[in-house]
Parts: C-alpha cells; structure tokens; sequence
C-alpha cells in the first residue's frame, strides 16, 4: 500500500459489474482502472462453473492483476431465489429456515466448494436479516424467522464456507423490520435501538463471531438510530465495529441503488459515493460498469480538503489488500 498513490488506494475501494462472459472487457475495464475487483450477475454466467473460472483467470491474467494479489471475485450466491450459478441446486433459505440447522451448513459447505471451483473469492450470500412476515420481500431470504433460529443457521453457513470462499454478512443492520424493498426505495423503521439490539443484532453478531470477514450495508434507515441511511451512517457503522467487534471489510450494498430510490438528496452518483466513505465503508459496489474517474476524483478531493482522513483510506485499502493476499495465497500456495 505505500507503494500506491491516494487515487490508486481509493481506486482498489470499489468494486464493479463488467457485464458478459467475454473476458476481454473485463481485463481492460481492471487494466484502466484498478478496482479491487468484480461483482458477477447473470449476464456474466457462461453456462458451468469450469466455464466461469476459465472466463475469470483469462480477465485476471497478469498484467491487469497486481503481482502477489488476487482480484476479489464475487457474486449473490444465496441459493433458492437468488443462485446465479444453474449447478447450485442446493437448498436455499426458502428451504433451510425449516431444516436442521445441520442442512444450513451441508448446503453452504457444497455452495462454497462450487464457488471456489468456479473462480470466485467472494459470496455476498448470508442473509443475516430476520423477518417473520411472509409479505417482505426479503422473506424467502432469510435463514430464520426469529434472532435464535436465524443466528444459528447465519453461523453455520459461514463456518461452511471459510476456508473456501470469504461470507458476507447482509443486509446489516438488518432489513426484516420493513418489508418495503430497497431496490427502488430507502425503507425506513423506527424501530428502537433496543428493540433492534434485541431482534436483528444477534444474526449478525454470531455471523461475526463465526468469522465472516465481510458485512454488507443495506440502503435503510432506521429513524431512531440515525435519519440517514445505514450504508451512509457513521453510528451504524461505529455500531458494527465498536459492539459487534467486526474487524473486517464493510461494503455497501449496490451504489446504484441509492440513485433508484428517486430522492434527490442521492441523485448525485459521486456525492454518494463520498458519503459512503465518509461513513467508514470500506468498499463501495456497483452493479454496472461505472466511470470511476469522477468518484474517484470527489472522494480524492474530500481526503485532500479534511473531510475524510488519509488514515481512514489507508486503513480501508489494508482490509482489502489483506483479502486480496489471502485470496492469492489460497489458489497459488508457492507465492
């Protein structure tokens, strides 16, 4: 990292959507512009996962990797509703919030292996969110319908998958107190904080204690704790690392999503994106083959201004760059 200039530290704190199974896009796209890696949808599947990891190592292939680093390689692997892979037929939460606690991990444990073997490093794929109500949308995601049954299965499907691929945490603080969808609204409950300690901590909290190395942040505010969003909250933030103990990579949950909500006080992709550094992410993701230019450019500007600290970045590109060094570590033990 002290080799990297400001612009490059910041530049290895996002990571983007190149759509299609051509890898020839996306090796320019990381040549250009050094993100810390990519996000895959559907659009990106070539049909299997021997395919997907072809298609990946040709995209990382030197030089668009740095020498001794591994770009970061994720994907929505939940299973059930959302499994961007056709070879995950293993169950998903829809299933596994009323089996064994044991099935969660045995699902996890072959969704991990399937991953791993298709090239990818990153699942943005426990849902530590609890909700009881069939009418959220998040309903048939989540792993339980309340804190006990919820922690204990968002715990065996990290333990299932460390070793294998990095487990993310999502969406924190949680999103089951409100069943509108933040992907085209910013949710909002008011609930307590002690309400929230009571009811949605505990997954997260034993997501962490089992080891998860990433927690996503949701685009939704809980009013009593802060009016704005949890992705662009420092409390939310400060709440995850202080009480939670987390040590590990914040990202947000899509950027975009923020813009699709129609708010204008988020209308401003670059403002967004220096809000959300501010507020002690780590990563910002994007779900589409964005400019980073001028992003890259806001944030570099609050850094020099005062308003977001160097130590801050630097911090956030030593979580990532650690990731990134275990992740080349694992699929080349010789160096």
């Amino acid at each position: 990292m002290q080799s990297m200039t400001l612009a490059q530290k910041i530049a290895a704190m996002f990571m983007v959507q190149v759509p299609g199974t051509d890898p020839t896009p996306m090796k320019a796209y990381l040549e250009a512009n050094r993100p810390s890696g990519f996000l895959l949808l559907g659009n990106n599947m070539p049909g299997s996962a021997e395919a997907l990891a072809a298609q990946l190592a040709a995209a990382t292939s030197a030089p668009a990797a740095t020498p001794g680093l591994a770009p970061l390689i994720s994907i929505d692997e939940e299973g059930g509703d959302v499994a961007r892979l056709d070879q995950d037929v293993f169950p998903g939460a829809d299933r596994l919030k009323s089996l064994p606690v044991e099935d969660t991990g045995a699902s996890f444990t072959q969704r991990a292996a399937l991953l791993k073997a298709a090239g990818v490093s990153v699942n943005f794929g426990t849902v530590a969110d609890v909700t009881a109500d069939p009418a959220s949308f998040i309903f048939d995601r989540v792993l339980g319908t309340d804190p006990a049954s919820a922690s204990a299965r968002v715990a065996a499907s990290v333990a299932a998958e460390n070793g294998s691929v990095f487990s993310t945490l999502k969406h924190f603080p949680g999103h089951g107190e409100t069943p509108a969808d933040s992907h085209t609204s910013i949710p909002t409950t008011d609930l307590s904080m002690e309400g929230w300690q009571t009811r949605d901590m505990p997954s997260f909290a034993a997501g962490v204690d089992a080891g998860a190395p990433l927690v996503m942040f949701g685009h939704l505010t809980y009013s009593s704790v802060d009016a704005a969003p949890a992705s662009l909250s420092v409390r939310w933030h400060e709440i995850l690392r202080g009480e939670l103990g987390f040590t590990g990579v914040a990202v947000t949950d899509d950027m975009l999503m923020l813009q699709h909500s129609g708010l204008p006080e988020y209308a401003d992709a670059t403002s967004n994106a220096v809000r959300a550094v501010s507020a002690g992410n780590d990563m910002l993701l994007y779900n589409a083959a964005i400019d980073m230019a001028p992003s890259i450019a806001a944030i570099t500007t609050a850094v020099q201004e005062g308003q977001i600290s160097e130590r801050q970045i630097d911090e956030s590109v030593v979580r990532i760059l650690t990731l990134q060094r275990e992740q080349r570590v694992r699929t080349h033990p010789a160096g």
